[in-house]
């Protein structure tokens, strides 16, 4: 801070609110420029030196102090501000799922269950919710509606399907049915709790979609010979689209393959992309090996499927925060973005893809999926046809719904 001694601040003739620093030996601007003496205007000029009392000590530590402030009350400041500002309608409009919704879509007549955490009913945004039933796997209290998490994980998922307040979530008019199955820390402590939520989802609920926010790493917790794989397969069986989570990995940790249950045959796996529509650095790589039948994968079933929108989205979060929101990132985003665009093709094209007897065949389920595929936005992925992070690419609603009326000669 000596440095400030030698130095002198300069108004300049055409606005004197704009200082210039000037060594104080140097002549500076003659008198005439002012339109004073050249003594009057030399006393025009400031010394620089007396600045260092304001940034040393107390304009360091001031700033020390604001910037410790600034850290800790910020993320209040955004949740303030979050509300407001659209900051999650990136995702709904880059994947298609406003346009649909423009057309007059929002999943009416298509029941959806969700595995997770519970749901938080009380939230302002679920207001014109159709909750049709809610099962408690986790405590086995039924009648207690809530949700576990210590981060609200279920919440935050219900409100990206069904949130219709402060914005609109990819598909509210569905019916949704909720299974609490994952305890706090969104983990199910036991790995058959999640198998008997989808049979539960099959069986009494009937559901169109089973969407899984949720899984674990191959080889550990789920198996590929676990209960909850084989659930799966039942429901895909009985005609029931089952949409997952692909899965989100630590930087430099290395999996063999995606997520259990995402990764069984016949499931829909959702990786995610960043608002840039790059692929999301973490999330999970599939691979080129089926670990069911130890034989490749091959198209449409490849791994993931699909990705969609799962970084930095605004949701639903518990109804006694003020305000009740807060931002998630991750491919249980992404899946359930994927899980309302599926449900408005499904009310718009529903009754052609079922067919005469009125049930979805494994034949009529490969070509929501072939059509999912070759619609998805390739701009996402590095390669040409499938990416083991990106899948078939980004989706785009709008094309998936117009292939499957172009495969089912709809007009």
């Amino acid at each position: 801070m000596a440095a400030l001694d030698r130095l002198e601040l300069l108004p300049e003739p055409d606005d004197p609110r704009i200082m210039t620093t000037v060594d104080k030996d140097a002549p500076g601007y003659p008198g005439s420029a002012y339109g004073l003496s050249d003594e009057a205007a030399r006393e025009l000029r400031w010394p620089a030196a007396p600045i260092k009392e304001i940034l040393w000590p107390w304009g360091a530590v001031t700033f020390a102090f604001g910037a410790a402030f600034m850290l800790l009350v910020w993320p209040h400041i955004t949740a303030y501000l979050s509300p407001v500002l659209p900051e999650t309608e990136w995702a709904f409009e880059s994947s298609g799922i406003r346009d649909l919704q423009d057309s007059g879509l929002d999943g009416t007549g298509i029941h959806v269950c969700m595995v997770d955490t519970g749901i938080d009913v009380d939230h302002p945004d679920f207001t014109n919710l159709s909750l049709v039933a809610f099962r408690d796997f986790y405590q086995g209290e039924h009648d207690d509606i809530r949700d576990v998490g210590d981060d609200w994980h279920g919440t935050m998922m219900a409100g990206l399907l069904v949130a219709d307040g402060k914005f609109r979530g990819a598909a509210p008019g569905v019916d949704l049915s909720v299974a609490l199955a994952l305890g706090p820390s969104g983990t199910s402590g036991e790995e058959d709790l999640v198998a008997q939520a989808v049979r539960w989802c099959r069986i009494t609920q009937d559901a169109d979609i089973i969407s899984l926010s949720l899984g674990s790493n191959p080889g550990s917790g789920m198996t590929n010979q676990s209960q909850t794989a084989r659930a799966v397969e039942e429901a895909i069986e009985a005609g029931i689209f089952v949409v997952a989570a692909a899965g989100n990995r630590d930087s430099g940790e290395v999996i063999s393959d995606i997520s259990v249950p995402a990764n069984v045959e016949g499931v829909i796996a959702v990786g995610a992309i960043t608002r840039s529509g790059s692929v999301w650095s973490q999330s999970a790589t599939g691979s080129p090996i089926d670990p069911y039948t130890q034989q490749n994968r091959s198209y449409p079933n490849q791994k993931p499927e699909v990705s969609a929108p799962g970084v930095l989205l605004l949701s639903t979060a518990g109804s006694n925060l003020e305000p009740p929101y807060a931002y998630s990132s991750g491919t249980s985003d992404s899946t359930v973005l994927v899980t309302g665009a599926l449900a408005m093709i499904l009310q718009l094209h529903g009754d052609a893809i079922r067919g005469e007897d009125g049930q979805i065949s494994q034949e009529e389920m490969a070509l929501v999926k072939r059509s999912l595929a070759s619609s998805s936005d390739k701009s996402s992925i590095a390669e040409a046809s499938h990416d083991p992070k990106g899948g078939y690419g980004s989706l785009n609603a709008v094309q998936w719904a117009e292939n499957i009326a172009f495969e089912l000669n709809i007009s």
